[in-house]
């Protein structure tokens, strides 16, 4: 067996396995991502030898100068007979290693993925900035990707996106859409953004908001009557706001944190939770930039943020606490797996019991 072909049946062995993720690295067994576990894998180890011959045919021939001068490179890798792999390339102790996480073929639904109603509304948004936050590996990119295919099916919108890598392909339904990778269609998301409103979209998909560039690019697309949807690397929605404004100067900030008040139509953070049934269940925390919070935001009272999403349930908006206490209740998730992925796990604990102590409502009226 070839090289490329051992390597093609150790995808499509993660696949049939249900893995998430692979790990190759030279001398290790091979590991799969499954259910957020890693599990070691009855296979050949990677050589030296293989996994440069691997690397060398499967990284994109315009990526390879990068990745000998900067010792790591994203990029897609697709095969019509095993499947499409958002892929990283890096160096560990000089030698080469991929990490590589499968994309399935149809995007999930959103009764499928778990996800909550209030979602398919944000999806539906005519204008303003849309942030799905979480760690890696929490499901954001399918999230976006459910929303955006919502948009598909229901609407006719021309949609751009801009992904570093692209990870799932949508084609034209109601929508017209064109998908944009980073070193592949445009230099970089910033080149990119710098002329996208030039393309006339109605959505605008920017994979990761990472710097000051992208998050004005995003307002001044709001600004202009856009949806924009994008990810955010934040644990919780009540803090996003001050992740937002640390990308800015200090001398930046109050310009920016007014923008924000306008700009910004919610906030939505997903945590991965083990689920009864043996999967995977998202847990959420919904920021929604009613009256109440743009005000808060516009006042810079940015700590009572976390109150407002406590109270604000009349406008969709959800905390972890409360959501992990609906999937107990619904029989999805076991208490113990609720009480692991809480912020406040004691408070929870009471909820279980049936005591809910109005905290939030209390600290919103003060001052």
């Amino acid at each position: 067996m070839g090289d490329i072909d051992l390597f093609h049946r150790i995808l499509k062995t993660a696949i049939d396995g249900e893995a998430s993720d692979v790990h190759l690295k030279i001398g290790s067994p091979v590991v799969f991502r499954i259910n957020q576990e890693l599990v070691t894998i009855e296979a050949p180890a990677p050589t030296k030898e293989w996994m440069e011959n691997v690397i060398d045919q499967i990284v994109p021939t315009q990526l390879k100068n990068r990745l000998q001068e900067d010792h790591e490179v994203d990029f897609s890798y697709y095969h019509p007979d095993v499947g499409r792999f958002r892929t990283n390339c890096y160096q560990q102790r000089g030698e080469f290693c991929l990490a590589m996480r499968y994309v399935q073929r149809v995007i999930p639904s959103f009764e499928e993925l778990n996800l909550l109603p209030v979602l398919r509304d944000l999806a539906e948004s005519p204008r303003g900035i849309v942030l799905v936050g979480g760690i890696t590996g929490s499901g954001k990119s399918t999230t976006l990707a459910a929303m955006l295919d919502h948009i598909n099916a229901n609407y006719r919108k021309h949609v751009i996106t801009l992904e570093d890598p692209i990870e799932f392909v949508l084609t034209d339904n109601e929508c017209l859409i064109e998908q944009r990778e980073i070193g592949l269609d445009t230099h970089s998301f910033g080149f990119g953004l710098k002329h996208v409103l030039r393309q006339d979209p109605d959505v605008i998909m920017i994979g990761e908001m990472r710097d000051d560039t992208s998050f004005s690019a995003a307002m001044t697309a709001s600004d202009t009557g856009h949806l924009v949807l994008s990810t955010l690397h934040t644990n919780d929605a009540g803090h996003s706001v001050g992740r937002i404004l640390d990308f800015f100067k200090a001398e930046e900030r109050e310009r920016v944190r007014r923008q924000v008040a306008s700009a910004l139509k919610a906030v939505v953070c997903q945590r991965m939770c083990h689920a009864k049934d043996g999967g995977v269940i998202p847990a959420f925390e919904i920021l929604v930039n009613n009256s109440s919070v743009q005000k808060l935001i516009e006042e810079n009272k940015l700590d009572k943020l976390p109150n407002a999403i406590e109270t604000g349930g009349d406008s969709g908006m959800l905390t972890f606490n409360q959501s992990l206490f609906n999937l107990v209740k619904e029989g999805k998730v076991e208490e113990k797996e609720a009480l692991a992925k809480a912020d406040n796990p004691h408070a929870l604990e009471m909820n279980f019991k049936g005591i809910f102590l109005d905290e939030g409502r209390r600290i919103m009226g003060e001052g």
